[in-house]
């Protein structure tokens, strides 16, 4: 238990970040308040339980939300009135039971809190000095049977308690319906635009022009404000987003927002119309630049909206020149007809070449697969398009492993355990058996295989094989004999690795990444690049391995939204993190982290440090690198100057910097490790030759076991903590 406190206050502490909706268990630490320089609490829709935790001391804290838990019954706690920096406070669906003083609402900078559904009885009691920034006070449901305001008018929501139940009770405040949100009504102003009307495929700007706008949400994870009644924050949006068009170039004539609300997830969107300058409809050019601007987060918000995504709307299209139709209309009859005649003999070719490959790949199947099927339900259809790898019986995989013996383990994580094992002809394999819960569709697990049967490179494990008899979902890699890199930066492989040595793995591992995002079909983002990912073979060669986290592309996608954000903490891209927003940059944040373990040995988060803040801390001290050498690894800087590291520092902190837009492409991370290998007097484009047997005692560990870095594997909001 103690275990998992630390981790989950590791998290707090590190990402300063949600940790919402993440099916979090067990009680919260008791030493939480030391943590007394954060600013935001986020623990609501988990399934946390025991006491309700204690803040006092947590002076820095401004927004605390704990809502919808499974906490013990509790009086109203002391931190109530100990809280001076808080602006929002949201304790809902709890069992927090008493008085609420007066003092919570005394706060200078106090703005919202919401109480709903708790036990809160007694006299409601705002006092007479509250808050002039306080909007919102929602204790609905509850068991208050008194009131007094002192003369605050805006929102206040009592229904649903005693007081509202009272003989002739018809306070305002009872019923919710009647009080309206100013901030649901926001909507940039217009000019005068008289009697003016646009077509019903045009919208009419704020200038009084009609035109296509670019539409879509803007959909900010955090505010630091919760007034969102005032009417200066989206002025100040609007002057940021504006600020933004001119800088980038963006041909914009005015924008318009709209429609701002908390939706169910307590994020703030807003609806945005954004319209082109001095003429109908963008250019496409244009509409990309645009949608750059925000899938990048180019865009900075301003201070007090956090981060944030967005969601575009289809483009209107482009529109033709009424004119140009009619002078074309028989040219484009012409090239018509001939279309249609090309596409029937296309048609037939495509028809014929599919036929054909498709009785290829059948009699080819029929003689590769022992079982004679793929699902065993569907006699012989739906047979992966495989490259290079073979479909293992079960019955095979057990002999190799001698029955799935415990003495093969070779590690477990959360997919399942990792078997050593003997084929026939001695090749050396890794059996990668998943256990119940991780079993995936029959559909997905055929697609993995597929994607991964395509992917070859000297840089990147291979995949030898899979299974899926009996219900088992089975992935069987080659076996590499020298651990991970983890391994040998820890000490536990017992292999020695020089900084020549380290050049050449940090090359061989940006290469590899490099052929999954430029040169694989479909390109490959890795989203879990770490030292433990990364094996080395007989010779020291590094091969990226593990790709169960890995995300596909295709040629169109500049990036992914996903639903979940994966990866291990420490590596983990806070863009990605935070926008959601996928791309290959966010592989190369995490190759940043790995460079900076191979000149420091440690791990990413160790004691609580995080190895990127404490280099950069490091460089602003002393730009020369001198105060970098305490953090550098005595292993190889012992008395001597290593040629190169500056700019292999300088890469690293390139890899690792805020915004994905100032990081460089894995192609061009690869190029600057070939340079540096060039001012050590390394040629880059001869591989490794040494053999490990020269450096190595005994091993005492392998690359599959567990280790004690956690996954990070969030919902759509925030991390959930899984140990390895």
């Amino acid at each position: 238990m103690n275990t998992v406190h630390n981790r989950i206050l590791c998290l707090i502490h590190v990402l300063r970040r949600r940790l919402d909706r993440n099916q979090l268990t067990g009680a919260v630490p008791s030493n939480l308040n030391n943590l007394t320089k954060l600013a935001e609490l986020q623990l609501s829709n988990n399934q946390l339980s025991g006491p309700l935790p204690n803040l006092t001391g947590m002076d820095a804290l401004a927004y605390v939300d704990l809502s919808n838990n499974s906490f013990d019954v509790s009086d109203v706690p002391p931190w109530f009135s100990t809280l001076p920096s808080l602006t929002t406070l949201m304790l809902e669906f709890l069992k927090v039971s008493g008085q609420i003083p007066a003092s919570l609402f005394g706060f200078p900078q106090m703005q919202k809190a919401r109480l709903r559904s708790n036990l809160i009885n007694g006299t409601l009691d705002l006092g007479s000095q509250y808050s002039k920034q306080l909007t919102l006070v929602d204790v609905q449901d509850n068991r208050v049977q008194e009131l007094y305001y002192g003369g605050y008018s805006n929102e206040l929501q009592l229904e649903g308690n005693p007081y509202c139940d009272q003989q002739g009770s018809v306070s305002k405040y009872c019923d919710v319906a009647q009080q309206s949100n100013p901030a649901a009504t926001y909507s940039t102003p217009m000019q005068n635009c008289g009697a003016s009307v646009c077509t019903s495929d045009q919208e009419m700007s704020p200038n009084c022009i009609c035109s296509y706008p670019y539409e879509g949400t803007i959909v900010f994870r955090f505010l630091t404000f919760s007034n969102t009644e005032n009417y200066t924050y989206y002025q100040t949006l609007e002057r940021y987003l504006s600020g933004s068009f001119q800088d980038n170039q963006v041909p914009v004539g005015s924008l318009s927002l709209q429609n701002p609300k908390i939706n169910l997830y307590n994020y703030f969107e807003v609806d945005m119309w954004i319209f082109p300058s001095s003429k109908v409809h963008f250019d496409e050019p244009e509409v990309v630049l645009l949608a750059n601007l925000f899938s990048n987060t180019t865009f900075k918000a301003p201070p007090g909206f956090g981060p944030y995504y967005f969601i575009a709307k289809p483009y209107p299209s482009f529109a033709a020149e009424s004119g140009s139709k009619s002078k074309n209309a028989g040219l484009i009859a012409g090239i018509t007809v001939g279309g249609l005649l090309l596409a029937s003999v296309l048609a037939g070719l495509i028809i014929f070449a599919i036929r054909r490959r498709r009785r290829k790949v059948k009699k080819a199947t029929e003689q590769s697969l022992p079982s004679g099927s793929w699902y065993p339900s569907q006699g012989g259809s739906g047979v992966p398009q495989l490259k290079g790898s073979r479909l293992f019986s079960f019955e095979e995989l057990t002999k190799c492993t001698n029955n799935f013996s415990e003495e093969n383990v070779l590690g477990t994580g959360s997919y399942g355990k990792v078997y050593r094992g003997a084929l026939d002809d001695g090749q050396l394999i890794a059996v990668k058996r998943a256990q119940q819960g991780s079993l995936q569709g029959e559909h997905e697990f055929k697609t993995e295989i597929e994607m991964l049967s395509r992917v070859h490179h000297r840089n990147l494990v291979g995949l030898v094989g899979f299974c899926f008899d009996h219900n088992e979902q089975i992935l069987v890699y080659e076996y590499i004999p020298n651990g991970s890199l983890r391994d040998s930066l820890s000490g536990k492989s017992g292999v020695h690795l020089d900084w020549k040595k380290r050049l050449r793995i940090a090359l061989d591992a940006a290469r590899g990444l490099t052929y999954l995002h430029e040169l694989a079909n479909p390109r490959i983002i890795h989203r879990d690049v770490k030292s433990n990912n990364i094996l080395l073979d007989h010779h020291l060669n590094a091969k990226v391995s593990d790709f169960g986290l890995c995300k596909p592309l295709n040629d169109d996608m500049k990036g992914y939204i996903t639903t979940q954000v994966k990866g291990t903490m420490g590596y983990l891209d806070p863009e990605y993190y935070m926008t959601q927003h996928l791309t290959e940059k966010s592989d190369v944040y995490s190759f940043g982290v790995l460079l900076l373990e191979l000149v420091t040995a440690r791990k990413p988060i160790e004691r609580g440090r995080f190895i990127v803040r404490e280099v950069r801390n490091a460089i602003n001290k002393s730009p020369d690198l001198h105060d970098l050498r305490e953090l550098l690894d005595p292993a190889v800087c012992i008395n001597s100057t290593l040629p190169g590291l500056d700019r292999f520092v300088e890469l690293a902190m390139k890899c690792v910097e805020d915004s994905s837009a100032d990081r460089p492409w894995m192609s061009e991370v690869a190029k600057e490790i070939e340079n540096i290998m060039v001012l050590a007097g390394m040629n880059p484009y001869i591989a490794s030759e040494s053999n490990s047997a020269s450096f190595g005692g005994e091993r005492r560990s392998h690359p599959y076991q567990s280790d004690v870095s956690f996954d990070y594997s969030g919902g759509p909001y925030s991390p959930k903590v899984e140990p390895k």
